[in-house]
């Protein structure tokens, strides 16, 4: 299982690539090929899910009601907007340029690790998210740490 975490600032080149740091390298298991699934994060970023990761939601995914009104709207949102892409010899990946104009990512990029996913954000759009949370670290920490 991938466990992802820690923060690195990278460039962007004019087609879209961003390397994967070396520290985030590292958990890849090898089931997941150097295979990415790449998508829309929930919030103003881009997610990308080593490939063995993904297949765990993918099951999820089937298990929903297509009947459902908001199952079908949630799957029209995440499936169309999916790519998979592999890690290139310079250990870089192609972010596509549609998730780019979402996130609204041009020539940084700052690429942190979320446990099981890598998001890639906009850094200023990270800052702006980050200092618009107005409860205290210290009070969300108690709340969701509670065993």
């Amino acid at each position: 299982m991938a466990f992802f975490k820690g923060r690195e600032n990278f460039s962007i080149d004019s087609k879209g690539r961003v390397n994967i740091p070396a520290k985030m390298r590292k958990s890849i298991s090898p089931e997941a090929n150097d295979t990415f699934v790449v998508t829309r994060g929930i919030d103003k970023c881009i997610v990308a899910y080593p490939l063995d990761e993904w297949k765990k939601y993918e099951e999820s995914f089937q298990k929903l009601n297509q009947y459902d009104d908001k199952n079908r709207f949630f799957l029209r949102v995440v499936l169309p907007l999916c790519e998979e892409v592999t890690l290139d010899t310079q250990q870089r990946i192609l972010l596509p340029k549609h998730l780019l104009e979402y996130a609204e990512i041009e020539g940084r990029v700052l690429v942190i690790g979320m446990m099981d996913h890598i998001e890639f954000w906009n850094p200023d759009e990270y800052e702006s998210y980050m200092s618009g949370y107005n409860i205290p670290y210290k009070d969300v920490a108690k709340e969701v740490m509670v065993k």
